[in-house]
């Protein structure tokens, strides 16, 4: 902390930073929110928090569970030691036999023993996170319950197949299964052409089923607790917008960081130096401004998969030129000062100069400008994602899910216009709330000297 000890001035200008409201409010929501993006693994996945199976504690996320541990049933033409655990669709199932375990169990005349040995994952319980989904997972419920179904009829389970439909709340079916009805409504090619309950659906003919032919993407949906509702791959939206921001601001953040450092290294050496140094410098940062940033991206998406870092890379190149124009003029103007003529009449060394007495008075623009800065790097990024030229598929990213929204199938899709637009509205509000807060706090005009 000796290196980088703030004076009076700069103390009170944070002081004054913290007495602007929307500023400082603003700073605190934004700190919140990158903290529970870092812990997205427990807000939005598909793997359970806790499972409580036989009496013992087991935790998904840090470890995998195939089927089989839990004497799951797999897919059709698939082993239960072959798949991880379907950790939504087990609360599913424990919940419904807890449900019809607490309904018999009260029922006159029946045996509690019989009753406890049918139903012996009642006790069992499944804890999800809050967003159940993971932002790779496409969500394919709606045909697959209808073809769990279905194959129990197919099989002449019509106890198993009823007990499916209820356990999803599609008591409609449900009841046709229990009174036979259903095998009218199959053979009638008008109103179940196909005669699958899958084409039953799409039929419309039962409204309360008519939902579960609709292609992705679907509308908020509490019940299969997609909140913001599903993208065109059946995605989580709420899940890919948070992982998205967790993406967007950390790469703005390392991205502003690294230009920063660069920047104010580069800068502070050519005003303090000045001369040749400073000559030739400023030439060779003019010739890399002149370079058409979006070409370079153009050329190297075109020749590799984008990833990332690579993305970072590239626009590290650039994103430190800015800074370094504001940190040579402020240098240009503190080493003239007379507390920086007194440190070298003492015999201070120029690396003592810089980073113990110079640098301290020349954050007012490193300070002012980095929220701003980082506003441009997510838009930045953002717009990459839009045009193509962004982090491949399937990187949850809000410019992708922009893409989607303006569609032109799916510009009638409001949860996916709103989703992103109103994320990215917000991010931005208030990381630029931050940015005025701090250019006003910072603003020499309040601390004004005159000699």
């Amino acid at each position: 902390m000796g290196w980088f000890k703030l004076d009076p001035i700069t103390r009170r200008r944070f002081a004054r930073f913290r007495r602007i409201k929307r500023g400082y409010y603003s700073l605190i929501i934004l700190l919140v929110a990158i903290v529970l993006s870092i812990f997205a693994p427990y807000l939005a996945e598909s793997r359970a928090l806790l499972v409580v199976y036989k009496g013992e504690t087991h935790f998904p996320t840090f470890t995998y569970f195939n089927m089989a541990f839990f004497n799951q049933t797999p897919p059709p033409g698939w082993l239960a030691e072959d798949l991880e655990t379907d950790y939504l669709r087990l609360q599913r199932e424990w919940r419904f036999e807890h449900e019809q375990y607490a309904r018999e169990i009260t029922q006159p005349g029946i045996d509690p023993a019989a009753v406890v040995a049918n139903y012996p994952n009642r006790d069992n319980k499944v804890v999800m996170p809050l967003i159940p989904w993971d932002p790779f997972q496409s969500d394919f419920w709606y045909t697959e319950v209808l073809n769990d179904v279905q194959a129990r009829l197919n099989a002449g389970d019509r106890t198993g197949a009823s007990l499916l439909a209820r356990r999803d709340n599609l008591d409609e079916i449900a009841d046709l299964i229990d009174t036979g009805e259903i095998d009218k409504l199959l053979a009638d090619p008008e109103r179940a052409p196909g005669g699958t309950l899958r084409n039953l659906a799409m039929a419309g003919t039962l409204k309360s089923i008519a939902h579960l032919a609709k292609p992705a993407p679907n509308a908020p949906d509490s019940e299969r607790e997609h909140f913001l509702g599903t993208d065109t791959q059946g995605r989580d939206v709420a899940s890919r917008l948070l992982y998205g921001f967790r993406i967007s601001i950390f790469f703005s953040l390392i991205l502003v960081f690294i230009g920063q450092v660069v920047g104010t290294f580069i800068g502070a050496l050519q005003g303090y130096f000045g001369g040749r140094f400073d000559i030739v410098s400023q030439r060779l940062i003019e010739i890399i401004v002149s370079i058409p940033f979006l070409y370079v991206v153009i050329i190297l998406a075109a020749l590799m998969v984008p990833s990332l870092w690579m993305l970072l890379g590239i626009m590290a190149l650039f994103q430190w030129i800015t800074i370094t124009f504001y940190m040579r003029t402020e240098m240009y103007r503190e080493k003239t000062r007379e507390y920086c003529l007194a440190a070298k009449s003492y015999g201070a060394s120029h690396t003592r100069i810089i980073f113990r007495h110079l640098l301290p008075n020349c954050l007012t623009p490193l300070v002012t400008f980095t929220p701003f800065l980082i506003v441009g790097a997510i838009f930045s990024l953002t717009a990459l994602d839009y045009l193509g030229y962004g982090l491949p598929p399937p990187t949850p990213s809000w410019g992708e899910m922009i893409d989607q929204a303006l569609d032109a199938n799916n510009r009638d899709k409001l949860w996916l216009t709103l989703a992103p637009f109103t994320a990215i509205t917000l991010t931005l509000l208030v990381v630029t709330f931050i940015g005025e807060s701090v250019r006003e706090a910072f603003d020499p005009k309040q601390y004004a000297r005159y000699e």
